[in-house]
């Protein structure tokens, strides 16, 4: 009485944002039995590979009737896309500003050094079928159990554009782009392999490897290499920044399944927290106007990954008070632009009022109060609007915006400080936001020629005022 898995996703990794199809079969039960169930036991975990001999990781169990055809047809899409979230703060053991991070010590994961492995962006899945039924004596069986394939949940999506690959009955979206493994692979974000950033603005970059990471593994993530350049284009120096466990990263691939995907604190105010090279080069001048290439490597030193270039903005900008944005993009990591053209700032309030007395009369004498009397606000709340404009934008920036409208996440992040203040980097870094530009045009070069977009975003948080 053997149970067949018929249809599965064709790859291992999964964007939860995707129909998650099984189809199971067991001919001889379904011919033969009356009241069949096939049954679905769904383990997930977020540390190693589950164990389908124990309960241990099982998070529900569900069944379906066979249909028409005689099989059982599952989407798991509903259950597993609430196992992962964004994110939103690093890892014990992670550093900012060279402080090591502890579970009191709450910093937003795109202000840390060097690495921070996932928290909550990726688990394991694996799922084991079963068929019920009512045998000839009346009792209830459960037989032909049968596991699936390993797979590793992403907290991802697809788009309707987004090609699926088919195979059979299976189908899937290959990340096999996203794998860092060669040096065309991507890093996991379709951001713009060139972008533009001030000193003071922070950032990090996801590093996914299918296999996990490791710096002493041949097959695994090593390190970043960062070579930098002066405003005339030319070399200044290089330097390695491996992961260890020291530095937010990891030393060994054990099957944990943080280790699969990596964030890198990448953009200058992460480097002048991390990097005493890069301090020297602000410090000196040297670095301003300039640019800097990152590139993954493996434990002996390959280039594993494309060149991904941050170019520096020049101190003075353009006059106008930058504002950065980052917000999760397709692939539950991090993205960010900084805004350096004109913006404004509109504050709206609302709130209660009430017809105050003009004395006091609860008291000996009665008394007029100058400040007494009229219509007076119980309570303001105030909500804070910005609208910003974007620099002249390339073609690629253009589409890759899509995801900044599209994005359930979205927050104004603050530049460098000198001050350490770890206690407070969450509230002081970080302010969420609500993209109230509800319409995105996506410009092109042949229709628009030079082309800025303006966004306008609303701050989640409303400012609540005394009560009187």
């Amino acid at each position: 009485m053997a149970t067949l898995i018929e249809q599965h996703p064709l790859y291992d990794t999964l964007p939860v944002g995707q129909d998650v199809i099984f189809t199971v079969s067991n001919t001889s039960v379904v011919s033969s039995y009356t009241n069949v169930k096939f049954i679905a036991e769904v383990h997930i975990s977020s540390t190693f590979a589950p164990n389908p001999s124990t309960n241990t990781d099982v998070v529900g169990t569900f069944k379906t009737t066979p249909n028409n055809a005689g099989v059982g047809m599952f989407d798991f899409r509903p259950i597993i896309e609430s196992f992962v979230n964004a994110d939103n703060l690093a890892r014990q053991g992670s550093a900012y500003k060279t402080v090591v991070n502890t579970s009191e010590t709450n910093v937003p994961i795109h202000l840390i050094d060097k690495f921070s492995g996932n928290v909550n962006s990726m688990r394991y899945l694996v799922i084991q079928f079963k068929v019920q039924y009512i045998d000839a004596a009346g009792n209830l069986v459960n037989t032909g159990a049968v596991n699936s394939d390993l797979y590793q949940l992403l907290n991802g999506y697809l788009k309707y554009t987004d090609v699926l690959d088919l195979v059979g009955n299976n189908f899937g979206y290959n990340l096999n782009s996203f794998n860092l493994n060669g040096s065309s692979k991507s890093f996991l974000t379709n951001a713009p392999t060139t972008q533009y950033a001030n000193l003071e603005d922070y950032g990090t970059l996801g590093l996914w490897m299918v296999n996990g990471y490791s710096a002493s593994n041949v097959n695994g993530i090593g390190g970043v290499r960062a070579t930098y350049y002066d405003s005339d284009g030319n070399y200044i120096s290089d330097e390695e920044i491996y992961s260890y466990a020291a530095n937010g990263g990891f030393n060994t691939n054990n099957g944990y399944i943080g280790t699969n995907l990596l964030f890198f604190g990448c953009f200058p105010a992460n480097l002048q927290g991390s990097s005493t090279m890069f301090q020297n080069l602000v410090s000196a001048g040297t670095i301003q106007g300039g640019h800097y290439e990152l590139v993954v490597l493996s434990d002996p030193g390959q280039i594993i990954s494309l060149i991904y270039t941050v170019n520096l903005n020049c101190p003075t900008l353009k006059g106008f008070e930058p504002i950065r944005l980052t917000w999760l993009n397709q692939w539950g990591t991090w993205d960010y632009y900084t805004f350096t053209m004109k913006s404004s700032k509109t504050i709206s309030t609302q709130g209660s009022t009430y017809q105050q007395l003009a004395g006091s009369w609860n008291q000996s004498a009665y008394r007029i109060d100058s400040f007494k009397g009229g219509k007076k606000a119980f309570r303001v709340n105030a909500t804070e609007k910005i609208s910003m404009n974007t620099d002249f934008v390339s073609e690629s920036e253009s589409e890759w915006f899509e995801e900044l409208i599209n994005s359930p996440e979205v927050y104004i992040l603050k530049g460098y400080e000198d001050v350490v203040e770890t206690s407070s980097a969450l509230n002081q870094y970080v302010t969420p936001v609500r993209l109230t530009t509800s319409n995105y045009t996506k410009k092109t070069v042949a229709n628009d020629k030079l082309m800025q977009y303006t966004f306008e975003v609303e701050k989640s948080k409303t400012l609540r005022t005394q009560a009187v």
